[in-house]
């Protein structure tokens, strides 16, 4: 008792000393006007949020903050907070990202308030980098999507603030593309890129070594002109441990009021020192950066300001390192001043691991319903802002803009990686949907509009058009339907591509007796399939689940029919009913019912061979190139690892990791029915209840259409089931497999091997896959072997001569990486659920070595943007009189050249047109492709008449003339590594667009 008196008295005593010397204890200035200081440590302050367009939340719930019993995360605070703490103090400084949050928050503001906020965005306290709709994944992109979304953000910005981002900001998604860094770094006129996820023998690796910080060069092509200067984080993306200062958070604040207890700014400051120190140890200079953020953070921004503004103070008086409020845009250009040489970096950062059996491998495949969903909803974009611009973008009525917003939220790095919650995956489908109705409206009025005939002309849209979202489950009414005689249905084909092409069209119908007329009126040869049973039952269930139709049976058949489309334009073919049945029915061959011997298959250049005991493919060649390779396919599945045993990790959403056996096999002898006909033959394999096959010979392609239908996975077992096709060959293929990069450019892969440290082998097959967008190929000394896709998937060859793709997965315990729930999804038709049925495609083709390039590239183009169909009723026979037949948007005599795609042709609000043409080949993949190609922009338009053409920025936020990036010293450089690659030369009045290998350029133009 004694004691306690004793230290009240003193207490009392200093407290009156202290106020009598002037320390109250009520208000202190803080000093924050500091910046660089030469021959000091420099430690940059960058506060940040790091806001995830939908993860455990959907987008709304995050920006409105509901659904908090998930998480507690409401981005309308944040920049509510933010705004507010930054007028405070001139000083401070922010950066922002994700734009599809933004914009949510800029159209509930008053002028008032929008004026303020454009003041500190003007300043420089409020910078957006990045500055895309969203913080996109750079693994399951394909580079378009990539382009869109960033073009989306960075228009708004300019439009709203008239800035543009100079600094890449991918500090979440899971590993790093090249892609990312030439084309969505260098190109947008970035100065620098940053990201946390690294592979952690990697980060281990650079952090002794102080290669963190490196100059990454993601383009053979492009070579140093499109280096990048990138910074890795030793940590993560958020601050040193202690420093984190939001509300709930356990470090300690700086107590600076000498009237209470546990003063503590000494303390404080020497644990500033010694963090600030410790990172200057794994780094360059004598420049540091602290990302001072977190997920969702600065809900209430002044409990971060003021304790950064105490730390400021206080460490600069200490004196020992030097503090202040940076961005990453100052950060960038102290390191690049300091003229330090860097290390230089190539190809990519995947795979990304975070320990020995955690590879962040299977968000390559999860979820890949909604993957395939996200890619056909990006080629069906790229034609409906086609057919927007081609008819004049309207003031009112359906738009393209809804599909652009909800494409742009769906590339975020937890939205098409399959690493969100069920209801967040509904969320973004959902999203799709609506936009993809809208979209579909707007292309049904625009053919309407460009088939009519010039005495109906676009204001008297007669005839009425529907599509058939779900002709990948065979369900499409208008060609189901009864053909009395004298009526017939109209199949528009529109090809986005700027080349003809020649596609089969295959539809559901259900007479025998039916006859295909193309524009001039001439009997198409067509063929009919039966339907198999899968697509049936398939068809049965999800049209019960999705659209609540119980009724009806499956068709009959699927019709087929060769389609030639010209260039940015539409074909016209009939089907009627023909009472002598000139469609051609397939014959049909059994394994079960045949003599033991082998089948060929295929009546054109492309053959396979089937064994009749197995049901399995033997051998695959090309007659007309002589190259031929014993070849088998076939189904297995990977036990999913429950993270019970050693080490305690699950395969999950984000991480692959087996259960240490080899794959099971699921079946070895397979029932096998072939389907004969003049256009197509058809190998059709069921492989169990849950997995059955279709593979199409084309008569006239030289390649195989592989159509697999895998699920309901059966999980009654207890284990998840991660479910892939493998293609076994007799290739000597050394280890070596090519992936691509986002669809654009093609990297080496070796098996258990990384260039850039000794790779210890912990999980020898998670550990060797890698993203696929466009597609694989292994080869050998006699052969190429190549596989696309259509969707994202992971990819691997973990023997020599064997590729395999990963199609499927279905999980039951939750990996620990946030998610909190199993990558378990399913299908319910009222009370009854199961598991997803996932239906998809993927081609293979052989080369001799050196010229599988154009195949790749064409077919990969066409697959990425097939044919749009839509469907018209006919009374009679009275189309050819009243519409056009057959169209082109450019001039008839002119097309692309084959290295060349139109990736963008959109009329803008304001009435110009954004256009990109990107060539489709790198530096030496082909020798007749891999050169310059011309573009004679007049005659892609025809009879339109071009005033003017500026070339933009890749996401057209600055002419292309005005750029100016930071040029950066590379270690070893000796003036050997400069060069541009080759690229086209400025546009001139002639309007010929040159384009050089791997080359996107991007104009803004103007119509007469």
């Amino acid at each position: 008792m004694m004691i306690a008196l004793r230290a009240l008295v003193l207490l009392l005593v200093s407290s009156v000393l202290l106020y009598q010397h002037g320390i109250n204890g009520v208000y202190i200035h803080y000093n924050t006007t500091a910046g660089p200081v030469e021959g000091k440590l420099n430690v940059h302050l960058v506060p940040h949020t790091h806001d995830d367009v939908g993860w455990l939340k959907t987008i709304d719930q995050y920006y409105v903050g509901s659904n908090n019993s998930i998480q507690g995360a409401c981005v309308r605070n944040v920049l509510d907070s933010l705004v507010y703490s930054l007028q405070e103090d001139p000083d401070r400084k922010f950066v922002y990202v994700e734009q599809a949050f933004f914009q949510r928050w800029w159209r509930e503001q008053s002028e008032e308030k929008q004026a303020q906020v454009k003041k500190i965005v003007g300043s420089g306290q409020l910078e957006f980098i990045n500055g895309g709709w969203c913080m996109h994944d750079e693994a399951t992109t394909h580079y378009i999507d990539m382009i869109d979304q960033t073009t989306l953000g960075h228009r708004f910005i300019k439009q709203q603030f008239n800035k543009t981002p100079r600094v890449g900001w991918q500090i979440d998604p899971f590993g790093h593309s090249a892609v990312q860094a030439y084309l969505l770094g260098a190109e947008l006129g970035f100065d620098s890129l940053f990201f946390a996820r690294i592979d952690y023998q990697d980060r281990e690796k650079r952090k002794n070594q102080k290669t963190l910080e490196v100059v990454w060069q993601g383009s053979k092509t492009f070579g140093p002109s499109a280096q990048i200067w990138t910074d890795a984080f030793p940590v993560h993306y958020s601050p040193p441990h202690g420093f984190s200062f939001a509300i709930n958070d356990d470090s300690s604040p700086i107590q600076d009021d000498v009237l209470l207890f546990d003063y503590n700014v000494a303390q404080r400051v020497n644990d500033f020192v010694e963090a600030s120190i410790t990172q200057a140890n794994v780094t360059r200079t004598n420049h540091i950066m602290w990302t001072m953020g977190d997920d969702f953070e600065y809900q209430y921004a002044d409990s971060w300001f003021k304790q950064m503004d105490k730390l400021i103070h206080y460490v600069n008086k200490d004196g020992r390192v030097n503090a202040f409020y940076s961005t990453p845009s100052i950060y960038t250009d102290a390191k690049n001043a300091a003229n330090e040489a860097w290390p230089l970096k190539l190809d990519d950062y995947f795979p990304y691991a975070d320990s020995e059996n955690a590879y962040w491998t299977g968000y390559f495949t999860s979820r890949p319903a909604l993957k395939r969903y996200v890619r056909f909803l990006s080629g069906y974009y790229v034609a409906a802002r086609q057919l927007e611009f081609l008819v004049g973008r309207r003031d009112s009525g359906p738009k393209t803009d809804l599909l652009g917003d909800g494409l742009a939220v769906a590339q975020h790095h937890d939205a098409v990686s399959g690493t969100e919650k069920n209801h967040t995956a509904s969320d973004y489908a959902k999203r799709l949907a609506i936009g993809a109705s809208q979209a579909e409206e707007l292309v049904n009025s625009a053919l309407s509009c460009l088939t009519s005939s010039k005495s109906y002309g676009c204001r008297n849209r007669l005839t009425k058009f529907e599509q058939c979202g779900n002709l990948n489950i065979s369900y499409c009414p208008p060609t189901e339907a009864n053909f009395p005689l004298g009526k017939s249905v109209v199949v528009v084909a529109y090809n986005p591509l700027g080349w003809k092409r020649k596609e089969t069209i295959r539809v559901p119908v259900n007479s025998e007796s039916l006859v295909v007329k193309d524009y001039d009126g001439k009997i198409v040869q067509s063929q009919l399939v039966p339907l198999g049973n899968s697509t049936s039952k398939t068809r049965s269930y999800y049209m019960r689940a999705y659209l609540g139709i119980t009724s009806g049976k499956p068709p009959l058949f699927l019709l087929m029919f060769p389609a030639s489309v010209p260039p940015l334009g539409f074909s016209t073919y009939v089907i009627s009913n023909d009472n002598e049945g000139r469609s051609i029915l397939s014959t049909i061959e059994s394994s079960e019912v045949s003599e033991n011997r082998n089948f060929e298959v295929g009546s054109g250049n492309l053959k396979m061979l089937f064994s009749s005991a197995s049901g399995q493919c033997q051998q695959i060649s090309n007659h007309r190139t002589g190259v031929k390779v014993p070849m088998q396919q076939s189904y297995l599945w990977y036990g999913a690892n429950d993270g019970k045993g050693k080490h305690n990790q699950a395969s999950g959403a984000y991480i692959f990791r087996p259960n240490g056996g080899p794959p099971t096999t699921v079946s070895r002898l397979v029932p096998l029915t072939i389907m004969r006909g003049p256009l197509v033959e058809e190998v059709h394999q069921e492989f169990n209840s849950w997995i059955y096959q279709v593979t199409r010979l084309y008569k006239d392609k030289e390649h195989a259409e592989v159509e697999f239908t895998v699920g309901p996975i059966p999980v009654n077992d207890g284990v998840g089931k991660e479910v892939i096709t493998q293609i076994t060959t007799n290739m000597t293929t050394n280890k070596v497999f090519y992936t691509d990069s986002n669809a654009r450019d093609f990297i080496k892969r070796v098996r258990d091997y990384r260039t850039d440290w000794d790779l210890q082998v912990h999980q020898p097959v998670a550990g060797n896959y890698y993203p696929l967008n466009l597609g694989i190929y292994m080869m050998d000394e006699k052969a190429e072997f190549s596989i696309l896709v259509d969707r994202a998937v992971g990819g691997a060859s973990i023997e020599d001569g064997q590729l395999e793709l990963m199609l499927h997965r279905r999980l039951l315990h939750d990996d620990s990486r946030g998610v909190g729930e199993p990558l378990n999804e399913t299908v319910c038709v009222q009370s009854k659920c199961q598991g997803l049925t996932v239906k998809g495609t993927y081609y293979v083709s052989i080369h001799p070595v050196g010229s599988g390039a154009q195949w790749r590239r064409t077919t990969g183009q066409e697959i990425y943007s097939p044919l749009l169909l839509a469907f018209s009723e006919q009374d009679g026979d009275h189309w050819k009189a009243s519409h056009i037949s057959s169209f082109t948007a450019m001039d008839p005599t002119y097309s692309l050249p084959n290295n060349v795609a139109i990736i963008t042709l959109q009329e803008l609000e304001d009435g110009s047109v954004l256009f990109r043409l990107a060539h489709l080949y790198e530096a030496g993949e082909d020798p007749v492709y891999s050169t310059i190609a011309e573009v004679e922009l007049k005659r892609v338009f025809g009879t339109r008449m071009i005033l003017n053409a500026k070339e933009m920025s890749l996401s057209a936020n600055q002419e292309k003339s005005e750029m100016k990036r930071l040029k950066w010293k590379v270690a070893g450089d000796n003036g050997h590594m400069h060069g541009v690659g080759i690229r086209g030369r400025p546009l001139d009045h002639s309007m010929v667009v040159e384009l050089g290998p791997m080359e996107i350029r991007t104009f803004v133009l103007n119509f007469k």
